[in-house]
């Protein structure tokens, strides 16, 4: 049975209509009546929290264009994988601070990449500070869907980041439970490191389709139990009571056949429920290059398939929120007609 009513998430802002992470993103989202925003945190060389999706940021910056900083371009090992590029750890915020944002979809979405390099990048407290006027200055309440990137890789150099992100919370006047807040990560281990530091919040645990969470691949090796394993009933089990909900992709859902054709059979969210578990779904986009197959309309990647179809596949399966980059769209498909007036 679906929830009465669905939390709609602005994923890194509205990055659908404007390039992610930047303050124009997460306004367009709050102005589209968005339950919460996502914001990624990395962190600086002078231990800033940053929001960008990845550390390395050449993706999402215009950095690989600028001479002065062609030298910081080096390879890291991040989680296990190989990345060459630009990364936050390796510039000051004042250093990030001169970059400019630009799109990373420019081929599937020209409209957001018509804003490149119109804004700067954004600090945990810029969003903080954003979402908390503009709740006010709405009278409703919005919340924050904290992620946070990386604990183990910054871990190895010396950052501790359950720390940082409770002093800024804190700071912010985010931490003690007086706004709505979630802390979710692909590693459990800093969710429980920031519970115990006393920061109120819903705890969260991200899920991939496939691979092990990197804290328990760097603590046991090839004996780290996969994401997969943790979404069924025996991994929810050590769960439920840990954490306050899991974050799946949106493919654990509709367990499409070999054909892309979703057949909406997974039992996940039936059996978190079971445990007191609650369930968010990600990523939500309307473009055929992000939909299951047989939803996909039209030969162009960038166009709209039937989204409708598939979000309604979600919204049947009971998912508790959905990580939207179409807000407008999110509120549209996700929410009763009547808490939309």
């Amino acid at each position: 049975m679906p929830p009465a009513s669905v939390l709609v998430i602005g994923h890194r802002g509205a990055p659908g209509y404007r390039p992610e992470h930047t303050r124009s993103s997460y306004a367009l989202a709050l102005a589209q009546g968005v339950d919460a925003v996502e914001p990624d945190v990395v962190v600086s060389a002078d231990g800033v929290l940053v929001v960008r999706h990845e550390n390395e940021i050449s993706a999402t910056t215009d950095v690989a264009s600028r001479p002065e900083f062609a030298d910081r371009r080096r390879t890291a090992v991040v989680d296990g994988h190989r990345v060459t590029g630009w990364f936050a750890e390796d510039f000051t915020w004042d250093d990030l601070r001169t970059l400019r944002c630009r799109e990373r979809l420019p081929d599937l979405r020209p409209g957001s990449a018509a804003f490149d390099g119109d804004e700067a990048p954004l600090r945990l407290r810029d969003v903080l500070e954003l979402v908390a006027d503009a709740a006010d200055a709405a009278g409703r309440s919005i919340g924050v869907v904290l992620e946070i990137k990386h604990a183990t890789y910054f871990a190895a150099l010396g950052w501790d980041l359950a720390s940082l992100v409770a002093d800024e919370l804190a700071a912010a006047g985010w931490a003690g439970g007086a706004r709505p807040l979630v802390v979710e990560s692909f590693e459990r281990t800093v969710l429980g490191r920031l519970a115990r530091l006393g920061v109120v919040a819903e705890y969260v645990f991200l899920l991939e389709a496939s691979g092990r969470p990197f804290d328990l691949v760097a603590a046991h090796g090839d004996e780290a139990p996969t994401y997969a394993w943790f979404a069924s009933p025996a991994g929810q089990d050590e769960l439920a009571g840990t954490v306050d909900g899991i974050s799946v992709d949106k493919r654990m859902l509709l367990a499409p056949d070999r054909l892309g054709r979703a057949t909406g059979r997974s039992s996940i969210v039936a059996d978190a429920h079971e445990r007191g578990l609650r369930v968010f779904t990600w990523t939500c986009r309307p473009e055929n290059a992000f939909l299951t197959r047989s939803f996909r309309r039209g030969d162009s990647p960038a166009g709209f398939g039937d989204y409708a179809g598939e979000w309604g596949m979600l919204r049947d399966a009971g998912v508790d929120g959905v990580f939207v980059d179409h807000p407008d769209l999110g509120v549209q498909r996700f929410r009763p007609i009547t808490a939309r007036r």
